[in-house]
């Protein structure tokens, strides 16, 4: 979504507190925004089921975030709402449901209530929703918001989710909107016979999303995309067996040699809009190269990785990549140009700011960038961003290396 865009919802929120008439102007405001998203970030992106469509059209995201945040809800991005974690953007909750093929029938057990959103979202397409939160504020506070939406068929529990919810098993579907390092056993007993689940599961920075189908007592696995989740509160956050390293950061799968899932896309890259992988001999290093290309201003076309990374131990990251253009313009504004971009985040997932390699603009070979970014002392995590971010033209990334200097 573009900036003007942003900038029209921040004076939606304004206007809202100042009289019936603009409150009703705002709705209205709102609503098109989240229609906006819908077309932009879910359809676009290629969710095709009509009742899942329906009900991202109609579930209010901006009564899910803080209000500080309001301004962004219909924005494809992860928000804060407190104690460490986020609300998920858009596309991924809808992605979720689609592949989750919810029945109006369905009972369904969510684990990870967070704010609310994807529970409401499931609400008007399945009979009843039971849903855990661990952390006690952000379960409490949803069980409020939902209630106070009417969204009376969803039922809100504070407790640990992978224990699941067994007075009310067995459950038709389950949706795990946090990332374990694996299933948890109790979900898998507490699925129905033909039951689906969807869940990310994987290293806390690399994880991959998938459909697992009980048949026959066992569950039969298809890995759906690669995804990214923030990490889990609790125990099982903490007794992780593989941990990151936020001394020694880097870039997985940076050569774009590795695919994953039945559509093969780059493993260790999230959120992908018109990422194409190219094998050819062009490529400046191994077979494959990313390849990003856009014709309309303003359209999300991108990639990213999330990956741990302490300022207290990392003064900057040397970053160098192979990248090639052809024709390239920027998009609907200035900032809309194409970028390796790093966020920086503190403890709490506040931003800290970004450091970026470009722009790039016109046609140009293979060529090399090289350069050091300077890591804020707060920096705890990062994410790193790559595509042509609202820009037209085509853009191609190869062998990105990211080296802590300490």
């Amino acid at each position: 979504m573009t900036e003007t865009t942003c900038w029209r919802l921040m004076l939606v929120c304004w206007v809202l507190a100042i009289s019936p008439d603009a409150r009703a102007q705002g709705r209205s405001a709102l609503a098109e925004a989240r229609n906006r998203m819908v077309d932009e970030e879910i359809v676009a992106a290629g969710v095709t089921d009509p009742r899942v469509i329906r009900a991202m059209r109609s579930t209010p995201r901006h009564e899910f975030v803080a209000v500080a945040q309001r301004r962004f809800a219909y924005l494809d991005m992860a928000l804060p709402i407190g104690e460490s974690q986020t609300i998920s953007p858009p596309f991924v909750v809808a992605c979720m449901t689609e592949a989750l093929d919810p029945g109006p029938n369905d009972k369904v057990l969510e684990i990870g209530t967070g704010s609310g959103y994807q529970a409401a979202v499931l609400s008007r397409l399945v009979r009843e929703v039971y849903t855990i939160e661990i952390v006690p504020s952000l379960g409490r506070r949803a069980a409020r918001t939902l209630k106070r939406l009417r969204y009376n068929n969803v039922h809100v529990k504070v407790g640990d989710g992978y224990r699941g919810w067994p007075e009310h098993a067995p459950f038709d579907k389950i949706i795990v909107t946090c990332s374990p390092e694996r299933v948890p056993p109790a979900l898998v007993a507490q699925l129905k016979e033909g039951g689906r689940m969807v869940i990310p599961v994987g290293r806390r920075y690399q994880q991959t999303m998938y459909l697992f189908t009980k048949t026959g007592g066992r569950m039969v696995r298809e890995a759906l995309r690669p995804t990214l989740f923030v990490p889990m509160t609790g125990r099982a956050e903490r007794g992780r067996r593989v941990l990151p390293d936020p001394a020694n950061p880097a870039v997985t799968n940076g050569g774009f040699e590795r695919l994953t899932g039945e559509k093969p896309v780059p493993a260790g890259w999230h959120y992908q809009r018109q990422l194409e992988v190219v094998t050819g001999d062009d490529a400046p290093e191994g077979n494959n190269y990313a390849t990003f290309r856009n014709s309309e201003p303003g359209r999300g076309c991108r990639a990213l990785q999330g990956f741990a990374v302490d300022g207290r131990k990392v003064k900057a990251l040397e970053i160098s990549l192979q990248v090639r253009g052809r024709n390239i313009r920027p998009g609907q504004s200035a900032r809309e140009q194409p970028l390796l971009a790093i966020t920086f985040y503190d403890e709490n997932r506040a931003t800290l700011g970004r450091r970026a390699i470009g722009p790039w603009r016109g046609s140009f070979p293979w060529q090399t960038e090289r350069t050091r970014l300077e890591v804020p002392i707060r920096a705890r995590e990062a994410i790193l961003r790559i595509g042509l971010l609202g820009a037209t033209g085509e853009i191609s990334f190869d062998a990105i290396e990211l080296k802590a200097i300490k």
